[in-house]
């Protein structure tokens, strides 16, 4: 074990020495077996968390103390425990993954009726949108419908946005992490033949880019509207460093929803959006040699603050579907950043060993450091891009 993540270490330090935007250092098939053998891990790693996890609960972080965290199926994050399982189960066919991923989904699936949350992407797509796709059980396909049902009276056309929170004073804030939510509903309108739910999806990913975005393509994280006339009241942050600042997880978010919109629609202001967001990630002064993104590109005390392993999962996963989509030149930046993501968040310095970390996959990730809360520590949303990157890879490699 000391041997392997020697290695390791030295395969770390020989990719952040080959420059922020070179080409990852392993071979094509280095990367490959980094993947499975990585995906290897990750199931067992699951199949622990199977065993620790309470069976009316699902698995969210870790706690102060170091003991595991856990959710209700009312949290936001419910939907990504199962649907990692579900990724897992189509890697390795092991049907003790599928189906842990039908028990937990059996806590989830009220949330169809939930008209109280934006996150009905997050919380419904990732298990049953997965579900679903595997395994073609129209069962899965009726809950997703009536879960986009449900997220599309959020929708208010005055203001072109689906509503984000109904806490605090705000009058109609709207968060970035809402481009994550809309790809249930372009999958419901392609399912169901109703093109409203993608109008609702294209409306507010344009307004989200008319109004959350500065000019250097760094996102502000919440915008409150005026729910009467649609007009901006402020721009504010609720877990970054300021209101000026570029919260990592939030560019993410960003890039990985306009990615995911370009796909959707074909429309090419959201793949201009995509390239954008990303090339602002990845030449900002600040995002280390490693690639995983500090809290907060403009946190104060950097580098001597947290990184968050979740921010660079979730833009592994995005760069390498965005590469798909460029030219040549592009694509290839965009692909070797992903790369060296990977390889970073698989080494020692980011992955877990068997049967710790609470049984996560991967260690050191942020949820809102302001608020003093999931400050490094694993995070279920963290595992869910970092497994669905490590399968695009897989799936994509040339």
């Amino acid at each position: 074990m000391k041997k392997l993540q020697l290695t390791w270490t030295v395969l770390l330090l020989l990719t952040l020495l080959s420059g922020t935007h070179a080409q990852s250092v392993l071979s094509k098939a280095e990367m490959i077996k980094l993947a499975d053998r990585t995906l290897d891990f990750a199931a067992r790693q699951y199949k622990h968390m199977a065993a620790a996890v309470p069976d009316s609960l699902l698995p969210r972080s870790t706690n102060k103390d170091g003991s595991l965290m856990t959710s209700t199926s009312s949290w936001w994050t419910c939907g990504f425990y199962p649907g990692t399982l579900w990724y897992l189960y189509e890697y390795t066919k092991d049907d003790a993954l599928k189906q842990e991923a039908v028990k937990r989904m059996a806590l989830v699936e009220n949330n169809k009726y939930n008209t109280r949350t934006h996150d009905l992407g997050f919380m419904m797509y990732c298990p049953f949108g997965n579900a679903y796709r595997i395994t073609g059980d129209t069962t899965y396909k009726t809950i997703l419908l009536r879960s986009a049902a449900s997220l599309s009276t959020r929708f208010n056309p005055a203001v072109g946005c689906i509503k984000s929170w109904d806490h605090g004073t705000w009058k109609f804030p709207v968060i970035i992490d809402n481009m994550m939510n809309l790809e249930l509903l372009t999958w419901a309108s392609r399912e169901s033949g109703d093109p409203s739910f993608t109008k609702i999806a294209t409306t507010h990913a344009s307004t989200t880019m008319k109004h959350h975005f500065r000019k250097d393509y760094s996102s502000w994280h919440v915008v409150d509207y005026n729910p009467a006339t649609g007009a901006v009241v402020e721009k504010k942050t609720h877990q970054g460093f300021a209101d000026s600042s570029a919260w990592a997880r939030g560019q993410a978010w960003g890039l990985y929803g306009y990615v995911m919109m370009y796909r959707e629609t074909k429309q090419k202001i959201y793949l201009d959006q995509a390239r954008h967001i990303a090339d602002f990630m990845l030449n900002h002064p600040n995002m280390p040699a490693d690639l995983i993104p500090y809290w907060d590109f403009n946190a104060a005390g950097i580098p001597n603050v947290p990184r968050d392993v979740s921010a660079g999962a979730v833009t592994a996963a995005a760069l390498l579907e965005l590469s798909l989509y460029t030219g040549r030149k592009e694509a290839k930046r965009y692909w070797g950043a992903a790369e060296k993501m990977i390889v970073s968040l698989a080494s020692p310095a980011y992955l877990a060993k068997e049967g710790g970390n609470n049984n996560f996959i991967l260690m050191h990730s942020v949820g809102s450091l302001p608020h003093n809360s999931e400050v490094d520590v694993p995070l279920t949303y963290a595992d869910y891009y970092f497994v669905e990157a490590l399968l695009r890879y897989k799936a994509w490699v040339k």
